[in-house]
């Protein structure tokens, strides 16, 4: 949603690099391009006169022309008040002392509130909570049997006594929930309420009453994010005729401009506290602005795609593969690289996932082209091997291959593709286990095998070692060792003035100066 606005700030920024001064006119044509790109992606515009007078007057003080890098300074500037846009720090659900714990959802028709119920009830599921999904939407066709799917495909329990297409009172549904919540135990109650093509009197009116009856602990304002500038205009009407607590974003995944969303934290004074990024339950979670404004600017978001990967692989088998790898290649099989690939995609879509890591924007385009079928191609080219190639992928000759690419349906040169691909990655999973670091790139000084270049490189500047070199003569070495242990005999000592050989610790005596240092026994 957000790509439009991406590319034009990275163009922006892209200019100020290299320049070691940055003069006033850099910094109001730098304004302008960001004024342009924010308009351009709909933020609403006393938003963004007022993002880019923060901008100008923290750019042409003393932060930046005192900054050894102007530009990165002005780049870190425009994170931190899109941060401030977004609504500052994430804000967390309040929960109430005494069990049930009340949610209620507003929103117009159509925004996603019964698909975000369920989503929010499986992710306060994974939280540890026991959620009870509310049917109070009683007038959209078939919204009650909706929402009981998505119940049961969260693994919640729903409440819906009411058939809905017009029949039941939704006002007593909401307040009936409650002690039904107390009775089975369900400790928060997710309040699904209906919504309208466009603000109305009626529904106000009926929104209030849900909220008088229940009094819940959070009033969350769901909003479609692809609807442009109306987005802020609905959110300020519900602030004033109903009240909320919260904004919900849902479709961040379209691929309209998102910049209304970006304006509503900013205008209503309420933070965004979740957001819906696509169509299954598990795309949903908790918003936070600075996670937000770095994806924006393209930075990536390691943060969010570090808890995926916490969530997705447990410590013991990633402790189990390490120690794997650490004993050799060989050890690291097929049947392990499939159970990784297949951990790898329980954390979601692939391209999303690259979309979180530092750098991909620039190679967005390949990304988005990215067929995630290949994954399900390679997984059944390793299942179409017998347990034996699996282990031994090295037995694989042709006419295995021929059979292989057959039972797996691909042609023959995928599966010999798939085969050298998975040698050079066994490669370089092993050297890094081991401590090696990643192949071509320098090593930390210090550790064993971390020079960067491996054996090979070792070799060679073992070979341009300027040392005194051993004669090759067996009797003139023997001489020339002899000589040299009747030295380190005679100096007392080792290398680095430590005791030597034949000498123990209670032997080891200081030298005068040091001993002058120490206090009298």
């Amino acid at each position: 949603m957000f790509d439009t606005l991406s590319d034009r700030l990275a163009a922006t920024f892209k200019n100020l690099r290299g320049k070691g001064r940055l003069s006033e006119a850099d910094i109001d044509a730098t304004a302008r391009e960001i004024r342009i790109a924010l308009l351009e992606a709909d933020v609403a515009l006393p938003v963004v006169r007022a993002f880019i007078k923060q901008i100008k007057d923290r750019a042409l003080g003393a932060e930046v022309s005192k900054a050894l890098n102007p530009a990165q300074q002005v780049i870190k500037i425009v994170n931190e008040e899109l941060i401030g846009i977004l609504g500052g720090e994430s804000r967390q659900v309040r929960f109430a002392k005494q069990p049930p714990t009340v949610i209620m959802l507003a929103g117009l028709q159509g925004a996603g509130k019964t698909t975000l119920a369920g989503k929010l009830g499986k992710w306060l599921k994974g939280k540890g909570h026991a959620p009870l999904l509310v049917a109070c939407d009683l007038q959209r066709p078939n919204a009650v049997g909706q929402l009981s799917v998505v119940a049961e495909r969260a693994g919640v329990g729903v409440y819906a006594p009411e058939p809905g297409n017009g029949v039941g009172d939704p006002v007593e549904v909401a307040r009936d929930s409650i002690e039904y919540a107390r009775t089975k135990q369900f400790d928060v109650v997710v309040v699904d309420t209906a919504g309208r093509l466009g603000i109305d009197e009626e529904m106000m009116r009926q929104a209030a009453d849900i909220r008088d009856a229940v009094r819940p602990d959070e009033t969350l304002f769901v909003v479609d994010a692809m609807i442009g500038q109306d987005a802020v205009h609905t959110a300020e009407a519900f602030r004033d005729g109903v009240g909320f607590d919260g904004v919900v974003l849902s479709k961040l995944d379209g691929d309209a401009r998102g910049g209304a969303a970006l304006s509503i934290a900013h205008v209503t004074g309420r933070q965004i506290m979740f957001a819906s990024n696509g169509e299954k339950l598990d795309d949903f979670d908790a918003f936070h602005p600075d996670r937000m404004a770095s994806r924006i600017l393209g930075m990536g978001d390691v943060l969010s795609l570090i808890e995926k990967a916490e969530q997705t692989f447990s410590q013991q088998e990633a402790e189990k593969m390490a120690a794997k790898l650490a004993k050799g290649p060989k050890e690291f099989t097929l049947d392990d690289f499939l159970s990784q690939m297949e951990q790898v995609r329980k954390m979601g879509s692939i391209s999303k996932l690259l979309g979180m890591m530092p750098g991909m924007g620039q190679i967005k385009d390949q990304i988005n082209n990215l067929d995630e079928r290949d994954v399900d191609r390679t997984a059944a080219i390793i299942k179409s091997m017998t347990p034996g190639e699996r282990h031994d992928p090295t037995i694989i000759n042709g006419s295995r291959r021929a059979r292989i690419a057959r039972g797996s349906g691909v042609d023959v040169s995928a599966v010999k593709n798939l085969v050298e691909r998975f040698f050079e990655a066994r490669k370089m999973m092993s050297r890094m286990a081991q401590g090696g670091g990643m192949p071509g790139m320098p090593g930390m000084p210090g550790m064993p095998g971390m020079g960067g270049g491996g054996a090979k490189k070792k070799g060679k500047q073992q070979k341009k070692g300027k040392g005194k070199r051993q004669s090759g003569n067996p009797m003139k070495r023997r001489e020339e060792e002899q000589a040299a242990a009747a030295r380190r005999s005679e100096s007392g000592g080792g290398a680095f003035g430590l005791p030597g050989a034949g000498q123990g610790p209670e032997d080891f005596e200081l030298p005068k100066e040091f001993r002058d240092l120490l206090p009298p026994k």
